[in-house]
């Protein structure tokens, strides 16, 4: 039996995936644009219908492509874009468009229609918003939250899941509703650091902020709205594949899945964690890296094994609080 692993990574206007070996060679690759709704300078929508059938042509083409059985493929990997995903209770999308379509159901990363949102939250000064340099972005999760309670409240009740984008293409592949720390913590304000709400995984979002910006109804079922298991990145999700969404991948049903990434962060992993001139790769080595992650926006990312604070400087928790790396993304 052969070695193989997909990677997939969803960016802002298309879809990628990759077969590798376990030796990192990259065997076959494919791409696909996705649609976007720019109507509006301020608004940017996308549809998880559009994007998840993309990354299933993606994946069955690379595949193809590279000429292996899809029993022979041990593993797949997602990244995505830090987009906001709303779905129903029947896992079918909830419009978060003014315009009422139904299939635009993704608030992409770029979208800055909850600018007054995010002054009020600042405002606030929270003790949250240290993590994400003493300032809250438009592009992050909870303002755009805060904007559908306020002016699409039939979307914010209909709404029985909001993913981060990442997350959903884990759900879509699994249907286990299994969050990232990587991206809950860079893009939600969750407390990956602090001791764990339960024993189902490691850390906790904070009661506080959610109830002094006015989305303290997000806590209902231990905040089974956005997200009640969040697990390190890379974890194995249990089960796999699930049937379903194995035949539309055109993979065999239990492949496992990883824990997804934000985009940037995945690349960052990548270039930071290289090994350079066949030099043993230690921690301070990385701690003195700088990557450069370009794409439809440009991230500086650095690694330490230390909490850092910085002004402007958001961190995310990567790993267990048991073995703490914080990743900083300069913005």
């Amino acid at each position: 039996m052969s070695d193989y692993y997909i990677g997939v990574d969803v960016g802002t206007g298309s879809a990628r995936a990759g077969v590798f070996t376990s030796d990192g060679k990259m065997l076959a690759s494919a791409v696909k644009n996705i649609q976007m709704w720019k109507n509006d300078p301020t608004f940017v929508e996308q549809s998880s219908n559009d994007i998840w059938n993309s990354v299933c042509y993606v994946v069955n083409k690379s595949v193809a492509d590279a000429g292996i059985d899809k029993c022979d493929v041990n593993g797949i990997g997602f990244d995505a874009t830090c987009s906001l995903v709303a779905l129903d209770e029947d896992n079918k999308p909830v419009t978060v468009s003014l315009s009422g379509d139904i299939e635009r159901n993704v608030i992409v990363w770029m979208d800055h229609r909850a600018v007054e949102e995010t002054e009020f939250i600042n405002s606030t000064n929270h003790n949250v918003l240290k993590y994400v340099g003493g300032k809250i972005s438009p592009e992050m999760e909870t303002p755009k939250l805060l904007w559908l309670k306020k002016n699409m409240p039939e979307t914010w009740l209909k709404t029985d899941r909001f993913f981060d984008l990442p997350d959903f293409l884990v759900y879509q592949a699994t249907g286990k509703d299994i969050r990232s720390l990587c991206s809950t913590v860079c893009k939600w304000t969750y407390m990956g650091h602090e001791e764990s709400q339960s024993s189902d995984g490691a850390g906790r979002w904070s009661d506080s902020y959610f109830k002094t910006i006015g989305l303290d109804d997000l806590a209902d079922n231990n905040y089974s709205k956005i997200g009640s298991v969040v697990k390190p990145i890379g974890e194995s999700i249990p089960g796999g594949l699930s049937e379903k969404s194995a035949e539309k991948l055109g993979l065999a049903a239990g492949t496992a899945v990883g824990i997804s990434m934000i985009d940037a962060h995945a690349g960052g992993i990548g270039m930071i964690g290289a090994q350079l001139d066949d030099k043993p790769l230690t921690n301070s080595e990385m701690s003195k890296r700088l990557a450069l992650i370009g794409g439809t926006s440009s991230c500086h990312m650095a690694v330490s094994t230390n909490p850092n604070f910085v002004p402007g400087v958001w961190a995310g928790l990567l790993h267990e609080p048991k073995n703490v790396t914080n990743e900083l993304n300069l913005i």
